[in-house]
């Protein structure tokens, strides 16, 4: 079901995953933000009630590569999504299909599942990524904003 260099993560890839997280935030230029430590991503990925699930990218041994998801529901289809959290592949390994190969092993995922949608946000200013995604066939949700809530705002409002 998966292409042949990717893998369903397992709990040695911690700290791989969390290094490509790193490396992800520092592209966007938000490293600063990154809180996340590997008990968190074991808890996520791993503990008794995961939140998330991950697939790896692996070139002679070396993960340089990972997908983050997650299910989601839709009110309006009336069964699950995944929502892509990240995509990273190593600066290194761009050009090689590993991304294809990621976002290729989620439709996979998706369609084995019954899910019709596969899902995710990519920072407007991210040409390269924009024209990939494009070239897949994914399509902007250009009438949509993402919105956030968080800090104080959330705070404030669960008072």
């Amino acid at each position: 079901m998966l292409p042949e260099r990717i893998r369903v993560a397992v709990p040695d890839d911690i700290d791989d995953i969390l290094r490509l997280v790193r490396d992800l935030a520092d592209y966007e230029r938000d490293l600063a933000s990154v809180e996340n430590t590997p008990e968190l991503v074991e808890k996520a990925l791993f503990g008794p009630d995961p939140l998330a699930s991950a697939l790896v990218a692996v070139v002679d041994g070396d993960v340089v590569g990972v997908a983050v998801w997650y299910r989601t529901y839709s009110t309006w289809t009336g069964v699950g999504g995944i929502h892509l959290e990240d995509l990273y592949v190593e600066p290194g390994h761009r050009g090689s299909g590993l991304g294809r190969d990621l976002l290729a092993a989620l439709a996979r995922i998706a369609v084995a599942h019954g899910y019709p949608r596969l899902e995710w946000v990519v920072l407007d200013w991210n040409t390269p990524s924009i024209e990939f995604y494009t070239s897949l066939g994914a399509r902007p949700m250009e009438d949509w904003t993402t919105f956030r809530l968080s800090g104080e705002g959330l705070d404030s409002l669960a008072k």
